[in-house]
């Protein structure tokens, strides 16, 4: 065990004592978001990133240990379990190369190896393999012809022991890493055209090499999906040379011997026929993981981004979800996120009443003092948008819009749980509404969402499916316990994403509440069925109630921190219920600033990282941590594609963050794209170091191809 240890800090960069401390909190039972926020002084303040990252570690190590027991336990079941062996087990820390260490014990289908064994060939195998004989090897061959067995010449019984030979060195654990170690370093990918003449996605690899060393994530995923999708035939080119020079002076001794011709025979077949095809099933599958995981972290971050957008708070919003055909479905939904009305206008084509969907509007924008329009990104946005920009021109009150991501909606409005949230609303309508409530609050709304349906990233379906939705709900755990959740309106799914708290207790605290009232205190949770006190540990810091009978409620200090927290307010003369009253809040926050946090950690007996978060929260009691990121854009006009010309400058919406750049809402029908080498002045190896999700930036024009409506974008103002 000590040896994972050991192997986690090495790869993590931290200290052997953090993981000790940190394992021993997971095997507790405790939850990611609960270790990250009140165990900091256990961990050494490892972020929620890094506790994900060794937690995930962890499981692979383990299942690795368990896997190298099983395969000495089978090794030793044949007999061939050698001291040299265990150990070779016992340092190995990669799954593949395990696996290869088993592979010539590993039980097979008959090959032709396993045939030439079956007559009896093994011994001339090993002769021929050690080069010692000195007697004419077609004479010791001769000893070997049984015609009952097949071996009717010398040449028979030579190729049978060539054959296990090939096995043999394909087998061969070393070999076979030195042969990768070759190939990563130097083999180049390729990818040709099944049909030239055949337009496709995938034009810019109909001749394409790379080295695989240096080819980014979202180049293999690309080549990986136009190979599924038959446009493309794939191949790995290996340095060969190199490889068979390596094998010879692994293999022959005398390059003047009689066994010099069949061993390099031998060499040749068993690299063309058993390791090659092997070694690139293994290469592509180690290039797709290592691509995989990458997308699956750039989904990640821009996810937890574009979770973590703030609320637009205190505004009756308009859901506007755009189409032709079959209208724009309108929902209106008031402060709380409650529904007041639908309705569907036609202000597209092919109807076109643009006068009788400016008069329906107009009349629910003055009935329900609406503020702000969220128009969906989706089919006929932006003829939706002109739409309602001039419409917002010819009435008295302020309004605004903003253009709101769509994605999910539609998964979203055919689901169990929109069905249960509005039986009697049509699907079609539900979409709407999902898009207003998304602009309020876009935690609460998208978490009812599949996270691989919100839109960000990229080849969201072509990787590893578990993997993804593994990843993604830590992400949304993340992003909702670092926010707080109101446990007197938050909806079950919501709740469900809280530490401790799974989807049947969620559903239990809705009815809890629904039977009883607004819970007044955080200790109530106790009385919800199936929450016992572990559960109540993990999720209590993260629960909000904010007209209940006690302040620090209303912040993330801990149950357990209470005493804590009040002793501090008391040493400043003050109480919590100080903390609902802004003038003294505004005194305290004074006083706060002055703290000597190492001796009064000392002095309350509690960690230096626990008092400054207990600090920072009766600071700001109640606060919103996303209100500290930039707001949405709105808008009031509307900028046509048509009005672009080179070097404008133009404020925009970050998107979504790959590899090779970012996508920018500037405001027309296409997202322009900010290449990486357009980002910033400087070098940078990853988009993200300089933008996220939700980020506002200043952008200029430098590239329009109007034909196929593309803009290019330089943020090097």
């Amino acid at each position: 065990m000590n040896k994972i240890y050991v192997k986690l800090a090495e790869e993590l960069g931290i200290k052997e004592e953090q993981v000790i401390s940190t394992v021993k909190l997971i095997d507790e039972g405790n939850t990611i978001p609960f270790i990250a926020r009140y165990r900091k002084e256990v961990t050494g303040n490892l972020s929620d990133e890094t506790l994900r990252t060794l937690s995930e570690r962890l499981n692979y190590l383990r299942n690795l240990e368990t896997r190298k027991e099983e395969i000495i336990r089978l090794i030793d079941e044949q007999g061939k379990l050698t001291d040299e062996l265990t150990i070779k087990i016992a340092s190995t820390m990669v799954l593949s190369e395990l696996e290869d260490i088993y592979r010539p014990f590993r039980p097979k289908k008959r090959t032709r190896a396993t045939i030439a064994k079956e007559r009896g060939l093994e011994p001339l195998a090993n002769i021929i393999y050690k080069q010692e004989e000195t007697k004419n090897i077609y004479e010791v061959a001769k000893e070997y012809i049984n015609e009952e067995k097949d071996i009717k010449t010398e040449d028979d019984a030579i190729q049978g022991a060539l054959d296990i030979i090939a096995e043999n060195i394909a087998d061969n654990a070393d070999y076979r890493k030195k042969i990768k170690t070759f190939c990563f370093r130097e083999a180049v990918i390729t990818s040709k055209a099944t049909d030239e003449e055949k337009k496709s996605a995938y034009e810019m690899y109909y001749d394409f090499k790379e080295g695989i060393l240096r080819i980014p994530s979202h180049r293999i995923l690309a080549i990986n999906r136009g190979e599924k999708e038959e446009f493309l035939k794939v191949k790995i080119e290996k340095p060969e040379e190199k490889i068979f020079d390596y094998l010879k002076k692994q293999i022959i001794k005398d390059y003047k011997s009689q066994f010099n011709e069949l061993l390099n025979t031998v060499i040749e077949d068993s690299y063309k026929r058993l390791i090659e095809p092997s070694i690139e099933r293994e290469i592509r599958n180690d290039l797709t993981e290592r691509s995989e995981e990458k997308a699956i972290k750039v989904f990640g971050k821009n996810a937890k981004q574009l979770l973590l957008q703030p609320p637009i708070k205190e505004m009756t919003v308009m859901g506007f979800d755009p189409a032709y055909r079959t209208g724009c479905k309108i929902a209106v939904i008031d402060k709380t996120g409650k529904l007041l009305d639908t309705t569907t206008v036609y202000p597209t084509e092919p109807q076109n009443d643009i006068e009788g969907a400016k008069k329906i509007l107009k009349e629910l924008i003055k009935k329900y003092k609406i503020n702000m329009i969220a128009i969906g990104n989706g089919t006929a946005s932006r003829e939706s948008e002109n739409f309602v920009s001039d419409m917002i021109k010819e009435i008295d009150e302020k309004v605004y819009y903003a253009i709101v991501s769509e994605a999910g909606a539609s998964v979203y409005s055919a689901s169990k749980l929109a069905t249960e949230e509005y039986p009697n609303i049509n699907v079609s309508l539900r979409g709407a509404i999902s898009i207003a409530r998304r602009l309020q609050d876009p935690l609460s709304e998208l978490v009812k969402i599949d996270p691989k349906a919100i839109g960000v990233g990229q080849y969201q379906h072509d990787v590893n499916q578990k993997k993804l939705s593994e990843s993604l709900t830590g992400v949304v755990e993340d992003a909702v316990n670092s926010v707080g959740v109101d446990v007197n309106t938050a909806t079950p799914s919501l709740l469900s994403y809280v530490s401790g708290i799974n989807g049947t207790i969620a559903k239990n605290i809705v009815k809890y509440r629904d039977e009883n009232g607004e819970l007044k205190q955080r200790k109530e949770l106790l009385k919800v069925p199936k929450l016992g006190p572990a559960a109540y540990k993990q999720c209590a810091g993260f629960i909000r109630i904010f007209n209940g009978s006690y302040p620090l409620e209303i912040t993330a200090v801990h149950p357990e921190s209470y005493d804590v927290a009040e002793k501090l307010l008391t040493k400043l003369g003050y109480s919590v219920d100080n903390l609902l009253q802004k003038d003294k809040l505004e005194v305290l926050k004074k006083e706060l600033l002055k703290i000597d946090v190492d001796k009064l950690a000392e002095e309350l007996n509690v960690g230096k990282l626990t008092l400054k978060d207990i600090i920072e929260e009766i600071s700001k009691p109640g606060r919103d941590p996303r209100e500290d990121l930039p707001k949405p854009i709105l808008r009031s006009d509307v900028l046509k594609f048509e009005d672009l010309q080179e070097g404008m400058e133009l404020t925009g919406t970050v998107r979504n963050v790959i590899d090779f750049g970012a996508f920018i809402d500037i405001g027309v029908k296409h997202d322009g794209l900010v290449h990486i080498s357009e980002l910033s002045n400087k070098f940078i190896k990853n988009p993200s170091e300089v933008v996220s999700v939700g980020d506002i930036v200043k952008v200029k024009v430098i590239g329009i191809d109007r034909e196929k409506q593309k803009v290019s974008l330089s943020m090097k103002l």
